[in-house]
């Protein structure tokens, strides 16, 4: 008799984990909630769908944490940059490396790369059902609500991939927590993971809104690093803001080094030649080549400027006045979500045959390709769980 496998949720970790088990002979549903699948990978191509990072695999593997990162570490050792690669090329979807290392397929978009995907899955004979929202547990079965009405499937095992709790409009939505709690499976809580970072601007900075930051250093906590983000109305954006989101939200400050490229002394030598009748706006121009946007933030958070030394120590150091991340369900991703303890590898210890994979589990990693593939790589390693498991059931 053919074994029957249940899969919630169709993003990366959910479509990765219905292929593996299709391939082990398993008769394979995945149940969706939205009308369409994929919607929140496709969100992500539309700015250029990062798929992993050509890095060392322990420089990858470092960058998740998190009480679940062990899990992620061993199964990207599995199935990281090198495997993701050749596993899109796999599906017709040839791929570069940017400057920054990270692995795009020469398309960009998502939408080449689903397709493939998806008729690969169809071809293995898996049935999609969406529109089912999963409503939680009837004994050994699951519950969803359809377009019919109340449904019921009870497969012999279940993946769950149901995503984090960020863009609840593309299907993310957290809800899941609740069901699982019922169950007795600890939890981490819910927080905003690669986030914009909100401000409350006074009205000069309104002109430079959209703005590009692209000569800074930043540092929160334990977090230092060099990078690029933008001035937004709601505060401020972009990949080297994410990367401090982590520390910000444990209450660490924020402060900018506006130029990087030169030591406290030089910044003072260059700030201590005659102004003349030149404004201090001006001055700091010209002497510091700072760009508007960056003397914006100065003019924005220094005031009033101090003179001398202690306006050079400022400019390498300036404190920014923040609210903290942007709210849940604006983060690229979250952390918390089932916690290590709640687990036996990939199964859920008060659910048998239930496994859970992707950003359901509690781990989080920057945007650079890591999400995507820890996605990717637990979906695969949960599903050759489940499959291992319901061999042993006979």
């Amino acid at each position: 008799m053919t074994t029957t496998a249940l899969v919630i949720g169709a993003g990366p970790a959910g479509l990765m984990a219905a292929g593996e088990l299709a391939g082990a002979g398993f008769a394979v549903t995945i149940a969706e909630a939205k009308p369409t699948v994929g919607r929140k990978l496709l969100m992500a191509g539309k700015s250029g769908l990062n798929l992993t990072k050509d890095e060392p695999l322990s420089v990858f593997q470092s960058a998740f944490t998190g009480s679940t990162a062990a899990l992620l570490r061993a199964a990207v050792a599995e199935f990281g940059p090198v495997e993701v690669a050749d596993w899109a090329r796999g599906m017709g979807q040839e791929v570069f490396t940017g400057s920054s290392g990270r692995v795009f397929p020469r398309a960009m978009k998502a939408s080449p790369l689903l397709r493939a995907w998806l008729a690969g899955l169809a071809a293995q004979g898996v049935e999609i059902r969406t529109r089912w929202r999963w409503a939680g547990f009837d004994g050994d079965g699951m519950v969803f609500d359809t377009p019919e009405g109340r449904d019921n499937l009870s497969p012999d095992v279940t993946v769950l991939a149901l995503g984090g709790a960020s863009w609840a409009r593309l299907g993310s939505d957290g809800t899941w927590a609740a069901i699982l709690a019922k169950k007795g499976v600890e939890l981490a809580p819910f927080q905003p993971a690669n986030a914009g970072l909100a401000v409350t601007w006074s009205p000069h900075m309104t002109r430079h809104f959209g703005a590009p930051v692209k000569a800074a250093r930043l540092s929160a906590g334990d977090v230092t690093l060099r990078g690029e983000f933008v001035i937004s109305a709601r505060g401020l954006e972009g990949s080297a803001i994410y990367s401090v989101t982590k520390p910000l939200r444990d209450g660490a400050t924020l402060t900018l080094d506006l130029c990087p490229d030169w030591d406290e002394a030089e910044v003072a030598a260059r700030l201590a030649r005659p102004r003349g009748k030149a404004t201090v706006a001006a001055h700091l121009r010209k002497a510091l080549r700072l760009d508007p946007a960056r003397l914006a933030l100065l003019m924005e958070f220094g005031r009033p400027l101090p003179e001398g030394d202690a306006l050079a120590r400022l400019i390498k150091a300036l404190p920014i006045r923040h609210q903290g991340p942007r709210p849940l369900d604006e983060a690229i991703s979250t952390a918390g979500g089932i916690a290590a303890s709640a687990l036996d590898g990939y199964m859920l210890t008060a659910c048998p045959g239930v496994f859970a994979a992707g950003e359901m589990l509690d781990w989080e990693a920057p945007t650079g390709g890591y999400l995507i593939t820890g996605c990717l790589a637990t979906g695969r390693a949960a599903a050759r769980q489940a499959i291992g498991w319901a061999q042993r059931q006979g």
